[in-house]
């Protein structure tokens, strides 16, 4: 499929490939419109459904990740078109229906729904230019794609209050010691590492690939019980597979395993 705002091609050369999506309006700092976020839902949902894809990276250019929520498309909106539209969680959240995970490449500003959008991958890979921020309040409104929600779960309440109602942007290293990103790199080896962790998934069994996401995001919306119940199942229905089987047997054998595909 043709895309405007976003570049897509498969990565790799094993039996799984990864999906990789660029954000594409360089112009604009990668401004999120609702084209960009139709056509992003549409390539991920494509890539997930591709059983020839294991994982996805989604990433913009050196400069940008993604420099927020496309302002000059916003600011004659009222009330009524946000409210009867669902602006934003009308095609913002489809990344929460993919159940393969998606790695996000940061580099540059990821702000205001560039950080939204971050977090809601699965890991974030920063490169050590990368700067965060959720500038919102500068404007008039509030973060509206769960930047008051996901980012206290991420560094906690008191620094998610000081990002939110100062505009304090933070750097690479900080979001790395905050616990918002996974690891952060040189930036002229982001791509490299994040394509590197991908193929390191892909070699993995995907039904215990997809269960472990699946687990582990049910921590962020259930009690620790109710969490610990929902895992307890998931590892009980891995021995239903042949992944099981086939891995722990090459334990044993010591030997790589081969799962399938």
């Amino acid at each position: 499929m043709a895309y405007e705002c976003i570049l897509t091609e498969r990565v790799g050369d094993g039996a799984l490939k990864t999906g990789l999506i660029r954000l594409n309006r360089p112009k604009q700092m990668n401004a999120l419109n609702d084209q960009l976020m139709d056509e992003l839902g549409q390539a991920l949902l494509a890539f997930d459904a591709d059983a020839g894809i294991g994982c996805i990276v989604l990433t913009g250019n050196e400069k940008a990740f993604a420099a927020g929520a496309d302002i000059a498309a916003m600011k004659d909106y009222d009330f009524s078109h946000t409210y009867r539209s669902e602006y934003i969680s009308r095609n913002w959240e489809t990344m929460r229906r993919v159940r393969k995970p998606v790695i996000a490449a940061v580099a540059g500003v990821a702000l205001g729904g560039g950080c939204e959008v971050a977090m809601m991958c699965d890991m974030v890979i920063a490169a050590d230019n990368a700067k965060f921020g959720q500038p919102e309040i500068t404007i008039g409104v509030v973060p509206g794609a769960g930047g008051t929600q996901r980012l206290p779960r991420a560094i906690g309440k008191a620094k998610a209050m000081d990002m939110v109602l100062t505009n304090r942007w933070i750097n690479a290293a900080e979001a790395d010691a905050w616990g918002l990103v996974s690891r952060v790199v040189p930036a002229d080896k982001l791509m490299d590492e994040a394509l590197g962790v991908a193929e390191k998934i892909n070699g993995l069994g995907q039904i215990s690939v997809m269960a472990a996401k699946e687990a582990v995001n049910r921590a962020f919306e259930s009690s620790l019980s109710d969490g610990l119940w929902y895992e307890r199942r998931l590892f009980h229905a891995m021995f239903g597979t042949a992944d099981q089987r086939e891995g722990m047997a090459a334990f044993i054998d010591k030997r790589p395993a081969k799962f399938e595909r």
